[in-house]
């Protein structure tokens, strides 16, 4: 599946059009903040390995902010991945039976995908709250605020929930 511009029916007319367009460029740009992201932590890692095996000096945050970084930067480039057609999916029933039956059953696996990622999303920001109201620390030995690295996310998870919307509506499912 092509980048929305291939969908000019669906996404060039009116609110669900608008919808639909705003929803594609909240995941690009979600998408840019992903590779800053995963770029970063590779950078983290290569500091880790000079401070470590270069200069022998003992690392504390790199290795905890690489895994943040990370795992945000996937979570933050799923709606990205789900709009471009990027993911894995298994088609070969649906293709092989076309038609009515198939576009029935593409909308059941995306709502089902959409109420995973609404559950998900809802457990993401209920987790935020409460780390960033409690001042939840990692507990490491660099023991960071908690908060800022659930932020990504629950926008992550948020944003695939309203690009599956978004796909549906574009009729793809």
């Amino acid at each position: 599946m092509a980048e929305s511009s291939s969908h000019p029916v669906a996404s060039s007319h009116g609110v669900i059009g608008a919808y639909i367009r705003c929803m594609d460029n909240l995941s690009r740009i979600a998408a840019v903040v992903a590779g800053t992201l995963l770029a970063i932590g590779v950078l983290a890692i290569c500091h880790m390995i000079f401070m470590r095996y270069i200069l022998g000096e003992s690392t504390v945050w790199q290795t905890e902010f690489t895994i943040f970084s990370i795992t945000d930067a996937m979570l933050l480039g799923t709606p990205y991945v789900l709009m471009t057609g990027g993911h894995v999916a298994v088609t070969a029933l649906p293709d092989v039976i076309g038609g009515v039956i198939r576009k029935i059953m593409l909308l059941i696996a995306s709502l089902v995908g959409l109420g995973f990622c609404i559950a998900l999303s809802y457990g993401s920001w209920h987790y935020l709250i409460e780390a960033y109201n409690l001042g939840w620390t990692t507990g490491t030995v660099w023991n960071p605020l908690l908060w800022p690295a659930l932020l990504p996310v629950a926008i992550g998870t948020s944003l695939l929930a309203l690009q599956y919307i978004a796909e549906i509506l574009r009729g793809e499912s």
